[in-house]
C-alpha cells in the first residue's frame, strides 16, 4: 500500500503552524517541501510543523525538508521548530546534519503561546492589482515606512527596487500579487508574491530587449535576491542593508 502523508496548515501569521501527519519517505517528501515553503513564503516569524503523528519511514525522505532549509536559509530565514516529535521521529531528522538547525519543542501550543507573545518586527503588507498604478503605490509604501523606521537614507534605492519588482508582475505574470516589506534583524527586506510559475531571469547587460533588465538593477542594488517557488506561483525577495 502506498504511503500517504498529509500537510494541514493550521494558522500562518504571525506564527505558523502545520500538522504533518502520515509518513515521511522519498515518495512524499515532496508534499512536506511543497507544504513547508508555502508556509514560509507567507513570512511568518516562526513556523511550528507538529509532527506528534508523523512516522519517517525512509530517512532518505528527510532530503526533502533540508533541501527547503537550505533554499529558505536567506529568506526569509524564518525559524523551524518541530513539536512533540516521537523519540524515533526526532533521532531520525537529528541524525540528518542537514536540519542540525531544527529546533524542538514537546508541546506545540505552549510552543506557539511563546513564540506568539514575542513582538512581531515591524512590516506592511498589501495586495496589489496588475496595473502601471501599483508601482505608484508602493512608492509611496515604502517611503513612508522608511520614514516611520527611520530608515530614510534607504527609502530611494528601497523605493527603486520595489518599483522594478512590481513592474515585473504587471509587465509579465498578469496576476494579483501581495506586496511585503519589513525590517528585521537590521535589513530592509521586500518580496512580492504573485501566482504565475513562470521563473524571472535577469538579461545579459547589452541587451536589447527590455525583459530582465530590471532584475539586473535589483540584482546590482541589494545585498541578496532569490525567487522561492510556492504550489500557486513564486515568491520574488530581496534584501538590503540597513545601516545608516
Amino acid at each position: 500500500m502506498p504511503s500517504q502523508l498529509v500537510c494541514r496548515p493550521e494558522r500562518d501569521l504571525p506564527v505558523a503552524v502545520l500538522r504533518v501527519t502520515g509518513t515521511l519517505d522519498p515518495i512524499t517528501g515532496d508534499a512536506l517541501q511543497q507544504a513547508v515553503r508555502h508556509s514560509l513564503a507567507a513570512e511568518p516569524t516562526h513556523l511550528l510543523l507538529d509532527v506528534a503523528e508523523l512516522h519517517v519511514g525512509d530517512p532518505l525522505g528527510l532530503s526533502s525538508l533540508s533541501a527547503v532549509i537550505c533554499q529558505t536559509h536567506d529568506w526569509p530565514n524564518v525559524p523551524i521548530v518541530l513539536c512533540a516529535a516521537a523519540p524515533e521521529t526526532r533521532a531520525a531528522i537529528e541524525a540528518t546534519p542537514e536540519c542540525a538547525d531544527l529546533r524542538y519543542a514537546d508541546d506545540c501550543d505552549a510552543a506557539l503561546a511563546e513564540f506568539g507573545a514575542e513582538p512581531s518586527p515591524p512590516r506592511v503588507r498589501v495586495r496589489l492589482r496588475p496595473v502601471p498604478d501599483a508601482c505608484r503605490q508602493v512608492r509611496q509604501l515604502v517611503t513612508q515606512a522608511c520614514e516611520a523606521w527611520h530608515r530614510a537614507d534607504l527609502a530611494a534605492t528601497a523605493s527603486l527596487i520595489a518599483t522594478e519588482l512590481v513592474a515585473n508582475v504587471v509587465r509579465h505574470a498578469h496576476t494579483t500579487m501581495e506586496f511585503t516589506f519589513g525590517l528585521r534583524d537590521g535589513r530592509l527586506s521586500i518580496s512580492v508574491r504573485d501566482h504565475s510559475r513562470s521563473m524571472p531571469k535577469p538579461a545579459e547587460p547589452g541587451l536589447t530587449s527590455p525583459g530582465g533588465r530590471g532584475l539586473w538593477l535589483v540584482r546590482d542594488l541589494t545585498e541578496a535576491w532569490g525567487v522561492l517557488p510556492v504550489s500557486d506561483g513564486k515568491v520574488v525577495w530581496t534584501q538590503l542593508g540597513a545601516a545608516i
